[in-house]
């Protein structure tokens, strides 16, 4: 693209999100059934204190473009946090992707959850290669530098966090398979449960009391309760 005099600005000048794709036909197979449920949950239960639900947005599986000098790289987070950022674009419309340089705020937290074969990507084992797109972990830690970065292997049910301290990843140990973020004041944490209709270890937001962040439903069904009615016979 012809650059102008004086240069036009990166939100001008460059693909917007609209012009962006959000697929890639190189990559092969689709999220399953969990990778689909699990993210749900996260956004459903993601409620923060010191922000309106419209000043925060969440994402899972959607492309995140963070290069404006390589616009075509991104990477697809399982489910990601941004806070200060409207919960639609520019207050009118669905995202179909999160362009960074438009954005103006970088991820505060994202959550990856294990598949079979990006274990080593998703825990920062594999390397950059020369004139290829940084792996998922340099760009989490030092191109977006997001503060927490969570790791679920539903396999094994084990949750690991890392935390950024000095511009790198060090790992937080947890109690209890819990996790608190300190600078969100919430915390993530395995919780065994039903979730549509699913009976298993879920990840779940925790509030400062160390209850679980209840979903639109079950708040319904404890105010159905106070004012003696039963939620199942609705």
């Amino acid at each position: 693209m012809p650059q102008a005099e004086p240069p036009l600005s990166p939100k001008v000048s460059l693909p917007t999100m609209y012009d962006l794709p959000s697929e890639s036909l190189e990559e092969p197979g689709l999220p399953d059934e969990f990778h689909s449920l699990q993210p749900h949950l996260l956004s459903e239960t993601f409620s923060l204190t010191a922000y309106t639900r419209n000043e925060v947005f969440t994402g899972s599986d959607l492309n995140l473009y963070y290069d404006a000098r390589h616009p075509l790289w991104y990477k697809r987070p399982d489910w990601f946090a941004v806070t200060g950022v409207p919960r639609l674009y520019e207050e009118q419309d669905l995202r179909l992707s999160y362009v960074l340089w438009q954005e103006g705020r970088s991820p505060d937290v994202v959550v990856e959850l294990v598949s079979p074969g990006t274990e080593d990507e998703d825990l920062g084992k594999t390397l950059d290669l020369p004139a290829q797109p940084p792996t998922k972990w340099t760009v989490y830690e030092q191109i977006l530098r997001v503060p927490y970065y969570l790791v679920y292997n539903r396999y094994t049910n084990q949750l690991q966090a890392f935390t950024l301290v000095s511009g790198a990843y060090e790992e937080v140990p947890l109690t209890e398979a819990r996790c608190w973020l300190p600078k969100l004041q919430i915390g993530l944490g395995l919780w065994q449960g039903e979730y549509r209709e699913i009976t298993r270890p879920w990840l779940r937001w925790y509030d400062a009391q160390g209850a679980w962040i209840l979903t639109k439903a079950e708040r319904l069904a404890a105010r159905l309760r106070e004012l003696g009615v039963d939620p199942d016979q609705v």
